[in-house]
């Protein structure tokens, strides 16, 4: 895998391109987790853990992931390095901002997602560099995506 320090701007938009990478490795989203998440986030909706009343009323058959567990898991899951490459030399990561968030398919109880990515832009800023990757979860085995947005991570230099 190609190392590119943070600072390469010319270096890292070579890697900006139209087409996504591979698809990194699947991770079960479990009921459990579905449940933990409803716990700390106060949404306990019944679509999310009534496993009962959702194989009679939901048009999933089963309960699904809340939308934003399913972007809580990008760290996880987030198709890092599947584009060919890895940013070294920072001080620190940051997110900076998510765009264009849509949910659009469910994501069922007891099935497993992974994502992929594309390097859409590359940007020097006073603060760091600024790289925006359009990030796709899919459920496996499905060609429409679960989840797509535009992640943005500031890479800042190391402090001295």
């Amino acid at each position: 895998m190609e190392k590119i320090r943070f600072d390469d701007i010319a270096a890292l938009q070579k890697h900006v391109s139209e087409e996504f990478g591979p698809f990194g490795q699947p991770l079960e989203v479990t009921q459990k987790m579905i449940n933990d998440f409803a716990d700390v986030t106060g949404d306990h909706q019944w679509i999310h853990i009534d496993v009962e009343r959702c194989k009679k009323e939901s048009p999933f058959g089963t309960t699904i992931a809340h939308g934003f567990l399913t972007l809580a898991l990008l760290p996880k899951i987030g198709a890092g390095g599947s584009d060919g490459f890895a940013v070294t030399g920072y001080g620190n990561a940051t997110n900076y901002g998510i765009e264009g968030l849509r949910f659009l398919s469910p994501v069922p109880a007891g099935s497993k997602v992974h994502a992929r990515r594309r390097l859409k832009a590359v940007e020097g800023t006073p603060k760091g560099t600024k790289i925006t990757s359009q990030v796709a979860v899919h459920v496996v085995g499905s060609d429409r995506p679960a989840l797509l947005c535009d992640s943005i991570i500031l890479y800042q230099p190391p402090r001295r």
